[in-house]
């Protein structure tokens, strides 16, 4: 069955496989070699992982080689309960799907694929934060499907309009953010928060202290008077959302 899973397993693919690709430094080649080594002992499944992939998790870890393997071995372990059959499909996240609340379309100027996620469209349904679970990787995983090796960041404008207390959803929020942050490390290249209201930043004050550093870098809170000037400053007006004042009409993240 064909994986298009966020870590980006291309059996046998090198790093020179990659024209115009983000270049490895000599160090990081080493360090790739040395935890391929040490991963494969303890789980021969990694030889699958590509070079990229491994990449990711080391800059994730800050280059420490044993921080970076027992995180990759987390993910492997989880992928194989989680996904037994490599892949969410959409019927197993169909009350999600029903909330309309996740669009993919268009590229920022660095390449990357932009996602639009409406907060004030997520409420908890029948499907529990199983079903959330699952939704939050079935749409990672069509947004890392749309990058390349060595370009294999993506970009995300969250739109609050209309988020109120029944969308709240704590346990939710910080289950898509361990989802993020321990098994597609290195993906996320930009967030965009935009029409915030005030009642955001209460919830925010809980999650903020689960949202690593490094995560923390890449969210931009826009104020309203600037959103589209601000966006514009990364997105073309032809690859940004109509609704922000540019030209790409949305696409639901499951027919994209």
């Amino acid at each position: 069955m064909e994986d298009n899973m966020g870590i980006g397993e291309n059996k046998g693919q090198k790093v020179e496989d990659s024209e115009n690709a983000e270049s490895f430094s000599l160090q990081e080649r080493n360090k790739i070699e040395l935890m391929r080594a040490l991963v494969q002992k303890q789980d021969p499944s990694s030889q699958e992982i590509d070079d990229y992939a491994m990449r990711r998790f080391l800059r994730a870890r800050d280059l420490d080689i044993e921080k970076a393997s027992v995180m990759l071995l987390k993910y492997l372990k989880w992928k194989r309960t989680f996904m037994p059959k490599g892949c969410i499909s959409t019927s197993e996240i169909q009350n999600e799907i029903a909330q309309n609340k996740m669009f993919m379309q268009g590229v920022d100027k660095q390449g990357r694929p932009i996602a639009v996620v409406y907060g004030g469209r997520h409420l908890q349904n029948k499907g529990g934060l199983e079903e959330f679970k699952r939704y939050v990787v079935f749409a990672l995983d069509k947004l890392c499907a749309r990058t390349s090796p060595g370009k294999e960041k993506f970009v995300v404008i969250g739109d609050l309009e209309g988020f109120g207390y029944s969308n709240s959803d704590v346990r939710g929020y910080l289950a898509s953010l361990s989802i993020l942050q321990d098994f597609y490390p290195e993906r996320l290249g930009k967030l965009f928060v935009v029409h915030v209201p005030y009642l955001f930043w209460t919830l925010y004050k809980i999650v903020c202290p689960f949202i690593d550093n490094n995560t923390k870098k890449k969210i931009i809170f826009v104020e309203n008077k600037r959103l589209t000037s601000t966006l514009l400053e990364d997105i073309d007006e032809s690859q940004l959302p109509e609704i922000y004042g540019g030209k790409q009409p949305l696409v639901p993240i499951h027919n994209a």
